[in-house]
């Protein structure tokens, strides 16, 4: 039997927390303990977006709930990569630290508290699994392509390209500048654009180019 959604997400959850606790306590674990938590974190985010917020928006009537969900995952995101970048022994990386596991912390518990008793009330025990199964497929996914950056100002590749290994399938065409639809995706996730978890690939390109734009 396939462990559910809530089941996988809390799991997730409690994962985060550990390496919480270990960084606070024990700086020395920060530089293998960071980045794992963002790696982490950032792949739970994705396919939540992709696989679970749509059920929530559309199957629990939490369409809000799961904006705001959404907005709180970008945050966490650019808190995370922002700490990456800086000297993990330093006064201000345990005060950033400290914001950063806060926010993770409250989303957390609005997630417990809130969206998944009300995805747990709307949805039966089979779709349910359903969720869980596709929401293991796309975390897998996003980890099986995605570099881990050492603490500290390490080096990584760029996140725009982590989709292109062996191990994550191509789902759909490349388009004229050879962009699959992941990899827009990601470019959408890092420009901020909303909604694009439901957009297909031409409507991607159209927003991601618009983004681009504004920002140039």
């Amino acid at each position: 039997m396939a462990d559910d959604v809530i089941t996988l997400l809390t799991t997730d959850h409690r994962e985060l927390q550990r390496l919480f606790e270990m960084m606070t306590s024990d700086k020395s674990a920060r530089p293998l303990a960071l980045p794992l938590a963002v790696a982490m974190l950032e792949a739970h985010s994705e396919a939540e977006e992709q696989g679970v917020y749509p059920a929530l928006a559309r199957e629990a009537g939490e369409e809000a709930e799961a904006k705001h969900a959404t907005e709180e995952h970008h945050e966490a995101e650019h808190m995370g990569k922002h700490l990456l970048e800086m000297d993990w022994e330093s006064e201000e990386f345990d005060q950033a630290l400290r914001q950063w596991i806060d926010a993770v912390q409250h989303h957390v518990e609005e997630e417990e508290n809130e969206l998944l008793p009300a995805l747990r009330e709307a949805l039966d025990a089979a779709r349910l699994e359903e969720l869980g199964l596709e929401f293991a497929r796309l975390r897998s996914q996003a980890l099986a392509g995605q570099p881990l950056k050492a603490a500290g100002g390490g080096t990584g590749t760029d996140a725009r390209k982590r989709k292109q290994t062996p191990d994550t399938p191509d789902t759909s065409d490349a388009d004229d500048a050879g962009e699959t639809r992941a990899e827009l995706y990601d470019k959408a996730r890092e420009l901020g654009v909303e909604g694009r978890s439901t957009m297909n690939k031409d409507e991607l390109a159209r927003e991601v180019h618009k983004a681009e734009g504004g920002k140039g």
